[in-house]
C-alpha cells in the first residue's frame, strides 16, 4: 500500500519564507554591541508559511 505524503507548506509570497529579520538601530549599547530589533513579516506573522486561502487572496489583489 502506498503512503500518502503531506502537501508541502505554502511559502509566504511576501517574505519568501524568511519570516524574521534582525535590523540594527545604528547605535551601540554601553558594552559596544550593536542594538538590534527583530521584525516579523506582517503577511504570515513570522511563520514563513500561509494557508492556501491566503495565497489565493494575495494572487487576486
Amino acid at each position: 500500500m502506498t503512503q500518502h505524503t503531506p502537501p508541502a507548506p505554502r511559502i509566504c509570497p511576501a517574505c519568501d519564507g524568511f519570516a524574521s529579520a534582525a535590523v540594527t538601530l545604528g547605535a551601540r549599547d554601553s558594552l559596544g554591541r550593536l542594538r538590534t530589533i527583530t521584525v516579523h513579516c506582517p503577511a504570515c506573522l513570522g511563520t514563513g508559511t500561509v494557508s492556501t486561502r491566503r495565497v489565493r487572496e494575495g494572487a487576486r489583489a
